[in-house]
């Protein structure tokens, strides 16, 4: 029985040395398991942080180009709408011009004189039409008010009701912009 009992031991031990090996091995399992675990959330952790610095950089990208895109379209207005502030001071000289056309020449010398002014006053229309100014068409025109100023309302029996009867002061537009708009009176 001894040797029995020695093949009996040995296989106890075996079997005990199998336990072993296989807690081990299941303790290993456990370890790499929970470092897998560790891992996973690190890289979870590290994909959100990566994704809003992605979000973050988009927006700081639409930004940008939102910035660019005013910017350009402020240098446009500016460019097209450049010669407005002296076109608004030179517009009261023009009508001075225009009244004092109006004066009837008895002679000869006020007769060359109003056409010295006439010409100036031509010459001045040119530059301006040059950069963009055109006067607005009034009279006989039904009544804008994005155009016209209403300051006097009639009844005349010659126009139909809200037109344009009498131009009592020129309006002007830049381009597309009005600058002044043209005071009337409007037929009721």
């Amino acid at each position: 029985m001894s040797e029995e009992k020695q093949t009996a031991e040995q296989v106890e031990t075996e079997e005990q040395e199998e336990m072993a090996e296989q807690a081990v091995t299941e303790e290993q399992h456990d370890e790499t398991a929970a470092e897998d675990e560790a891992l996973q959330q690190q890289i979870q952790e590290l994909q959100g942080l990566l994704d809003e610095k992605e979000n973050k950089l988009l927006r700081v990208q639409a930004d940008f180009e939102n910035y660019k895109r005013r910017n350009r379209l402020e240098m446009e207005a500016a460019q097209k709408y450049r010669s407005q502030s002296i076109v608004t001071e030179i517009l009261p000289a023009l009508d001075n011009f225009e009244r004092a056309l109006q004066v009837d020449a008895e002679s000869e010398q006020t007769k060359s004189l109003l056409q010295g002014m006439e010409m100036v006053r031509r010459q001045l229309m040119e530059a301006l039409k040059k950069e963009g100014v055109e006067a607005i068409e009034a009279v006989g025109q039904e009544f804008d008010p994005n155009l016209h100023q209403a300051v006097m309302q009639v009844e005349d029996e010659n126009f139909g009701s809200s037109i344009v009867v009498e131009e009592m002061q020129k309006g002007y537009k830049l381009k597309d912009r009005v600058i002044r708009p043209s005071m009337v009176k409007v037929n009721q």
